[in-house]
C-alpha cells in the first residue's frame, strides 16, 4: 500500500530532483472520457513548496492536461527510480495551467528554463504524497535528452508554432476546451 504524507518532505524533493522522467495523469469527469497519461523530461519539474509543484510544458500534439485541469483540476504525478533504490512516488492534487502573458507567468517562469516552444506551466497544489516500493520497476540507464522537439520548433518558427497550437491545442480528444481555447 505504501506510505502517505500530507506534504512533500525534503527527502521527497531530493528524490524528485534525481529523476530524469516523470508522468502526469489527468482525466475528465465524464465516465466515457479518456484518461491522459504523459511522460515528461527535460529537467522541467520543480518543487515550489511543501504543497506546490510545477512543470514547464512544451507545445505538443495535444493539450489534455490543460483541458482536464480546467474542467476539474484533478492531477497526479508519478516518479519511478530506474536506477538505485527501487521507489515509486505519486503526488496527488489540483492543477491549473499558467499561460505566457498571464499575471502569474512572471512569478512562475523564473523557476524554469523557458523555450520558444514553451506552451504553459502547469502548477499543482498537492494534498497527498504516496511512496511505495518499486520492486517491479526495471533498471534503465539514462542516455540523455532528445533534441527532436527543439529542431521541430525551430523549423516551425514563432508563427508556425502559434498556428500549430491553434490547430491542435484548443480542445481535448473529448472536445473539452483548454486554457488556450477559452482565451
Amino acid at each position: 500500500m505504501g506510505k502517505f504524507y500530507n506534504s512533500i518532505t525534503e527527502a521527497h524533493a531530493a528524490f524528485i530532483r534525481d529523476q530524469h522522467i516523470f508522468f502526469v495523469a489527468t482525466a475528465p469527469l465524464g465516465a466515457d472520457g479518456r484518461i491522459n497519461l504523459s511522460p515528461k523530461g527535460l529537467d522541467s519539474f520543480r518543487v515550489l513548496g511543501e504543497n506546490e509543484v510545477g512543470y514547464m510544458d512544451l507545445i505538443s500534439s495535444g493539450n489534455e492536461t490543460s483541458a482536464h485541469t480546467l474542467e476539474n483540476g484533478r492531477i497526479t504525478f508519478m516518479f519511478c527510480s530506474f536506477e538505485g533504490d527501487p521507489r515509486i512516488m505519486r503526488l496527488y492534487g489540483k492543477g491549473r495551467a499558467v499561460l505566457p502573458g498571464s499575471e502569474e507567468w512572471d512569478h512562475f517562469a523564473p523557476y524554469f528554463t523557458i523555450f520558444p516552444s514553451t506552451r504553459q506551466i502547469i502548477i499543482a497544489k498537492i494534498d497527498l504524497v504516496q511512496t511505495s516500493c518499486g520492486f517491479g520497476v526495471p533498471l534503465y540507464d539514462y542516455a540523455g535528452e532528445r533534441d527532436l522537439h527543439f529542431d521541430w520548433a525551430e523549423k516551425k518558427g514563432a508563427d508556425g508554432l502559434k498556428e500549430y497550437m491553434e490547430k491542435n491545442n484548443l480542445k481535448s480528444l473529448d472536445g473539452l476546451p483548454t486554457d488556450f481555447g477559452k482565451q
